[in-house]
Parts: C-alpha cells; structure tokens; sequence
C-alpha cells in the first residue's frame, strides 16, 4: 500500500526544489509545483510503474485576491485506480500573468475541465486546442469565479439583517 510520505520522497528526490509546500489533509497528498514543471510532475504521476496516477479528476481553480504574487492557484486531483491513491498537484499564479501550459497530451479527458476552468477564472491554457467558453455566454467579458465582485447588491433595502443572523 501507498504511503504519502512514500510519493512525496520520491517526488522530492525525481524533482528537488520544484515541487514544495507538501501536507496531507484529509490523507490526501497535497503538494505545489510551479507552471513551468506540472506536464512533467503530471507526467511522472501519470508514468510511474508503481503509482499509475492515471485518472485525472478534476481540473479547477481558485482566486486568493488578498495572496499577493498568489493570487490565482491551478489545482490538479488526480487518482490511481490501481493503488486507490489520490493526490492534489497546485500551481500558483500571479493576477497579470495567468496561464499554463494545457495537460491536454496527458489526458484527453483535460479538455473540457481546462475550458471550464477558463471559462469560470480566465486562466489560458497554453496549446488547449479549443480554449473557449463552455457554460457562459462568448459574449461575457468577465470571468464569474473571480472574487472581484461584491456578494450582495448594497442598494438593496427589502432585506432585514436581523432575518440573516447579522
């Protein structure tokens, strides 16, 4: 059986400083890479005789507006089938600098999870063969995940604070 401690020497001794910020929360291997290194870590993962990390899960994103240098993080869960062992790869990227290289080659299955990505947090996906819009109109010129946006409308006068628990 698979231990995180395991998958995580071995990724510091194949790649050294780049990959960092290893935890296991929830007994999910958690650790961070940069853009220029995710195909070949995903890669790895993916090729590896022992780990066959070979199901991508999930492709997504999140905005830390207040995480200066951070402020957009590209999250990668991933899962080998035969070892029943997950992980989470994280690319961090800066807000005037956002995008990645497209993990498309890897897994097909990348395609539509990397548009959505870009669709919902416009993050470009360098070599996607079809970044465009999936759940949102081609006409929008914002991206709705991004925390950039108030959550409530502060004109609005029919709602009772005291109803919401404020």
């Amino acid at each position: 059986m698979l231990t995180n401690e395991e998958v995580a020497q071995t990724l510091i001794q194949q790649f050294g400083e780049t990959v960092s910020d290893f935890d296991d929360p929830y007994d999910l291997l958690t650790f961070s890479t940069s853009r220029d290194h995710i195909v070949e870590v995903v890669q790895y993962l993916r090729d590896h005789p022992v780990y066959q990390v070979g199901f991508l899960t999930d492709v997504t994103a999140v905005h830390y507006p207040d995480s200066v240098g951070k402020e957009f993080c590209v999250v990668y869960h991933m899962h080998s089938l035969t070892n029943n062992f997950r992980i989470r790869i994280k690319v961090y990227l800066q807000a005037d600098d956002v995008h990645i290289p497209t993990i498309i080659p890897l897994f097909a299955g990348a395609n539509w999870m990397e548009r959505e990505t870009f669709d919902l947090f416009g993050i470009s996906f360098d070599g996607h063969p079809d970044l465009r819009r999936i759940l949102n109109m081609e006409e929008m010129d914002y991206h709705p995940m991004r925390k950039q946006y108030p959550l409530e409308d502060e004109t609005r006068e029919d709602k009772i604070d005291a109803l919401f628990g404020r």
